[in-house]
């Protein structure tokens, strides 16, 4: 596959503005959480002052929970250092347009600190940093990501003003792959699928799934970092285009204790001459060696980079037997009940990372898949035999089942410092610290309604 064509070029983006047809850009990074952050400027002004120039933004949105509270505990940014600024430079290859938003358009930003230096715990440079290694060995990764969803009769609204107890789903009944079901929510769905290939995006398809109300709208797979900015577009315009026609829908992992939202992640390799770098047509099997190395490492490192592909506390409630989420660390030949599952064959011979959920942060998962399979190649491991039955009932290690026990082993694991340094492992493993401390302290209604007269 060639480069990607930039959605929007800076000359267009001129001339629109020109022509009065752009009067905003918003310029965004993404956060820990995977939430884009940034600023909307005037058009001319940015033409002007930002472009090629950056604006600042607190250092702070580097070291925040969830719900934005400053929290003690990362070295970049804290009372003690003042919570002073970095820079946002925009990538003049992100811009779009933002058809849900008239006038507008979007610029994805890169984190740099006033001397220059990158952001190291910034997700977009942790990905890069990835890609670099890649790169050394003349590979590039190519990455699709499938991202579930739940819709909802309901606003957002409505929806918190009720503590999200009572909604009511857009689909009342199991819609998975039902023609019938995802007409009922076609508007909505046709206006986000045409709205992102609006915004430079190549939409494949829509579905629905399991959960009630749940689809999925497919992208193609293109270059990893082009997938990973599309993926949090998609995300935050999807949110919008939902609330502008008076529903809510929610990515988070589980929901509910139905099937939860998952996001499964399609990794393939080419090399500098665009060649498949997984596949080997002579073999019964049709995996070339790196693959199986590459395979291999991505297993060797499942449990300590869990944290990667599942970093909330919610999470983990995914990771439940007969889910279609894995809770065994084993490998299979199109098989949904493994962590990961190979599919294909050629040029489109890929591996399948069946752990994230719809709440997962894609840079900092396509890095850690990119840095397990590097040292499943650099360390030349054997890939252990496929699983061809019910991983469920197997006898192969577990998906790490908390946060508690994911960060843990992210904290301790030299395979993480090695590839991504001691300051990233340090920042996110506080990360992690943060959330369980403030779930710790949280009293649920599960705890209520068992309680409150029983006890």
């Amino acid at each position: 596959m060639a480069d990607p064509t930039p959605p929007l070029s800076v000359d267009e983006l001129r001339w629109l503005v020109q022509e009065g047809r752009i009067d905003t850009v918003v310029l965004a990074f993404t956060d820990m959480q995977g939430r884009l952050q940034g600023k909307r400027f005037a058009a001319g002004f940015f033409l002007d002052e930002v472009l090629d120039h950056g604006t600042e933004g607190c250092n702070y949105l580097l070291a925040v929970d969830a719900e934005m509270n400053t929290v003690d505990g990362f070295e970049m940014s804290s009372w003690e250092r003042g919570y002073g600024d970095f820079a946002m430079h925009g990538d003049h290859g992100t811009l779009r347009r933002v058809p849900w938003n008239p006038g507008t358009a979007m610029i994805t930003a890169d984190l740099a600190w006033h001397d220059g230096a990158p952001v190291t715990a910034s997700p977009r440079q942790i990905l890069r940093r990835q890609l670099d290694r890649l790169a050394a060995r003349g590979w590039t990764a190519h990455v699709g990501t499938e991202l579930e969803f739940m819709v909802f009769q309901d606003t957002y609204e409505d929806a918190w003003n009720s503590a999200y107890r009572g909604l009511t789903p857009a689909n009342q009944y199991n819609v998975d792959y039902s023609v019938l079901g995802t007409g009922r929510v076609e508007p909505l769905l046709r206006r986000i699928r045409n709205e992102m290939g609006a915004a430079g995006m190549t939409v494949e398809s829509a579905k629905g799934e399991c959960n009630l109300g749940q689809h999925e709208i497919a992208f193609r797979y293109t270059d990893a970092l082009t997938t990973c900015d599309q993926h949090v577009v998609y995300k935050t315009g999807a949110k919008e285009i939902a609330a502008q026609e008076g529903r809510a829908l929610t990515f988070m992992a589980k929901y509910d204790e139905r099937e939860g939202n998952s996001c499964h992640i399609h990794l393939s390799l080419r090399d500098a001459d665009g060649a498949p770098v997984l596949a080997d047509d002579d073999r019964p099997d049709g995996m070339s060696e790196v693959m199986r190395r590459f395979l291999a490492g991505q297993l060797a490192a499942l449990r300590e980079f869990t944290f990667l592909y599942a970093p909330n506390i919610n999470s983990y409630k995914r990771f439940q037997p007969g889910s279609f989420a894995p809770t065994a660390v084993a490998w299979g030949p199109d098989n949904r009940t493994c962590a990961y599952r190979v599919v294909g064959h050629g040029g489109s011979h890929r591996m399948e990372n069946r752990v994230p959920g719809g709440d997962v942060n894609p840079y900092l998962a396509v890095a850690g898949m990119i840095a397990a399979g590097l040292h499943g190649v650099d360390e030349a491991l054997e890939l252990p035999a496929a699983c061809t039955g019910n991983a469920y009932t197997g006898d192969a290690d577990h998906v790490p089942a908390t946060l508690r026990e994911a960060a843990g082993l992210w904290e301790g694991s030299a395979l993480a410092r090695d590839a991504f340094g001691d300051d990233v492992v340090r920042h996110y493993a506080n990360a992690a610290r943060v959330e369980l401390q403030a779930y710790d302290a949280a009293v649920t209604d599960w705890e209520r309604f068992r309680s409150f007269e029983r006890m």
